[in-house]
């Protein structure tokens, strides 16, 4: 443990921040699993849905700084790729 107390106030917020990216990159799968599931069950208005709410949350954690924008790009473009086949 650290000596200097900002250092340990730093650790106790890094802590926080760390279970709420973990929390929102868990959200993450979770809705892009949904999309997945949708188009393989070749369920267009679900999946339609789906990548709706992916995009939202996937901007969302761009915003609060959780993922870079440019692999929020790569994923909302693969997933939309999977969507507009079907």
């Amino acid at each position: 443990m650290a000596n200097i107390k900002s250092q340990k106030k730093r650790i106790l917020t890094n802590e926080k921040a760390r279970q709420r990216n973990a929390a929102i990159k868990s959200e993450l799968k979770t809705v892009i699993r949904s999309v997945n599931s949708a188009v393989a069950a070749a369920d267009k208005d679900a999946a339609a849905a789906a990548l709706s709410t992916a995009g939202k949350k996937l901007d969302k954690a761009v915003s609060k700084g959780v993922i870079h924008k440019n692999q929020a790009a790569n994923r909302k473009s693969a997933i939309s790729k999977k969507v507009s086949a079907l």
